[in-house]
């Protein structure tokens, strides 16, 4: 019976969890994405006013387009290109899911972020709820991924093996297979469809898995590179097995 509920309790608290992250996708969605259009038009006018005149802008005015751009850019919106790219957002659900994963999981890479009051207030509250929440959703993950551990280390008790060596070694297992399967193989699939070097790879890898998240280097955001559907979506899910294993690998 303890175990059963175990498992539900489990199940409830993985499905409120991806709920919650849903959720807050959709909020932010809603409260960002019209504000966004708007910088964005009002980037394509700007570059629109700047090719007309050119070849006869002061100095001044030269500097004051060179700040403007760099805002802009800062702000996600690249004005470069035809004007198709007013319709693709930065806050369309895919990436709002990711930036709700990046919020709650602290990794906070600073590439998006809120930029309405609306957004930023509810950013602060999300915040709040979802760390918590996601400490207990990782913790629970790593227990689940320790249990194994434990079917591991007692199936090699009973082949005779000493209980050291068997400490020793289901460590060295998931060492092993978390740094293949968190580091080395996303890696390679960053590589092929950011057009990153291997070693940015890792890099790339080690920066948000730790959740230092420096921003330097994300997922899906070159300009003009095409990306599959879910892709973001797909490095989100990544990202928390990612850290539930660094906190397995904590918990041994």
């Amino acid at each position: 019976k303890a175990m059963c509920s175990g498992k539900l309790q489990t199940g409830l608290l993985v499905a409120g969890y991806f709920v919650y992250l849903l959720v807050g996708a959709a909020v932010f969605q809603v409260l960002e994405r019209t504000a966004e259009k708007q910088e964005k038009m009002a980037a394509a006018q700007m570059k629109e006013a700047f090719l007309q005149n050119f070849t006869h802008l002061t100095v001044a005015e030269m500097e004051q387009f060179m700040k403007n751009l760099t805002e802009a850019i800062q702000n996600g919106v690249y004005p470069v290109g035809n004007e198709s790219q007013i319709e693709d957002s930065n806050w369309d659900f895919s990436n709002s899911f990711f930036f709700a994963g990046t919020v709650v999981s602290t990794i906070g890479y600073g590439t998006l972020r809120p930029k309405t009051a609306g957004g930023q207030i509810f950013c602060v509250f999300f915040a709040l709820f979802g760390i918590p929440l996601n400490i207990v959703f990782l913790h629970r993950v790593g227990k689940m991924l320790s249990l194994l551990c434990k079917k591991l280390g007692k199936f090699l008790h009973e082949k005779g093996m000493r209980k050291k060596k068997i400490k020793f070694l289901t460590l060295l297992f998931f060492l092993a297979t978390g740094i293949l399967v968190f580091l080395c193989l996303p890696s390679v699939f960053f590589q092929i469809t950011e057009g990153w070097s291997y070693s940015e790879g890792i890099y790339f890898a080690f920066i948000t898995l730790s959740t230092i998240g420096f921003g330097d280097y994300v997922v899906g955001k070159q300009p003009g590179r095409n990306y599959f559907s879910y892709y973001r979506t797909l490095v989100a899910i990544w990202i928390l097995f990612g850290l539930a294993w660094i906190a397995l690998l904590f918990n041994l």
